[in-house]
């Protein structure tokens, strides 16, 4: 009883499934890769790990304030530091920030150690959810709605070279977008093994 209550806890790991490399969820902001990381790990029952929370615990400030006293390239930096490290030290579902899979030496390395999973979704549904909140430093401009479009017109080819796709859209729920990030591992067996009859 103890140890089906214990397993219960890691998030439904009686499902039958092995993780061999950390899933790394890529995206622009508002795509969901916390939302959708979150209850991917609790439905593989492992650890849930969030680059962009990492750094703002190191270093005890939010992360539009380390771009307003560093700068974006100081952020950047200790970003990459920190996803190399939480990709080496443990295998878990990886949440992170939008800038991250921009750079070359990330994407390379991601795809090295664990596997892309790029969150797609279009421009007017990420605007729907980042239009009214206050903590995305990029979009502190005079017009964010066009700052958004740029930064996406940007950023979808680098996203397009992510290990694996998956569509989002408006009406999927957090559980849906799970369910379609699953069926997409489901090709890759060096990432992701089920036990069980799963």
């Amino acid at each position: 009883m103890q140890g089906e209550s214990a397993r219960t806890k890691r998030g439904r790991a009686d499902m039958g499934y092995i993780v061999k490399k950390t899933i790394v969820m890529v995206g622009m902001m508002g795509a969901g890769k916390t939302a959708v990381g979150r209850a991917l790990a609790a439905r593989l029952g492992v650890p849930f790990l969030d680059s962009d929370e990492q750094i703002v615990a190191a270093a005890n400030m939010s992360i539009a304030e380390i771009f307003e006293r560093d700068g974006e390239a100081f952020f950047r930096a200790r970003e990459a530091e920190v996803i190399e490290r939480l990709l080496r030290e443990e295998r878990g579902v990886l949440s992170t920030g939008g800038g991250a899979f921009l750079a070359q030496a990330n994407r390379e390395m991601i795809s090295e150690i664990g596997v892309s999973v790029w969150l797609k979704a279009d421009l007017a549904l990420l605007w729907s959810r980042v239009k009214h909140k206050d903590t995305r430093p990029l979009l502190r401009t005079a017009d964010p709605r066009e700052t958004l479009r740029g930064l996406y017109e940007a950023r979808v080819p680098l996203y397009a070279q992510a290990d694996l796709t998956v569509q989002a859209e408006a009406r999927y729920s957090i559980d849906d977008m799970t369910d379609a990030v699953l069926i997409a591992l489901k090709d890759r067996p060096d990432v992701l093994e089920m036990t069980n009859g799963s």
